[in-house]
């Protein structure tokens, strides 16, 4: 038996912030979407165009208020092939939540929250 990543899920108090968030920060797009015949959730996929994996954005009805995360201690990592360049960016976007020089690494938050790590290129 055989298992592969599909997506993951975050659930998101404004889709269209968050849509901006993740096209701006990251470069993703959404692939597809699905709403629900009664209005009550729109989920939309966003890809980054090179990989399979998917992140999911979903987005409830009624839902009102900002989502308790937490801790926060779930995140995702994204790999960039311009670490400097990224890294202005973000910076430029205000959305830098924390930083470890020592490791190389950042995160960046998304407007729920949700920490979002930025690696460097691998070194080979």
């Amino acid at each position: 038996m055989k298992f592969t990543f599909a997506h993951n899920n975050f659930n998101v108090f404004d889709l269209e912030k968050s849509l901006a968030f993740y096209q701006q920060a990251l470069g993703l797009k959404e692939s597809r979407r699905v709403v629900a015949p009664d209005g009550a959730f729109i989920i939309v996929y966003l890809a980054d165009g090179e990989s399979k994996h998917l992140l999911e954005l979903t987005w409830m009805r009624d839902m009102d208020r900002p989502y308790n995360l937490g801790d926060n201690e779930i995140h995702l990592a994204f790999r960039t092939d311009n670490f400097e360049a990224a890294h202005r960016k973000h910076q430029e976007m205000g959305c830098i939540c924390y930083e470890n020089k020592n490791m190389g690494i950042y995160f960046i938050a998304d407007p729920d929250g949700y920490w979002l790590e930025i690696l460097p290129p691998p070194k080979h």
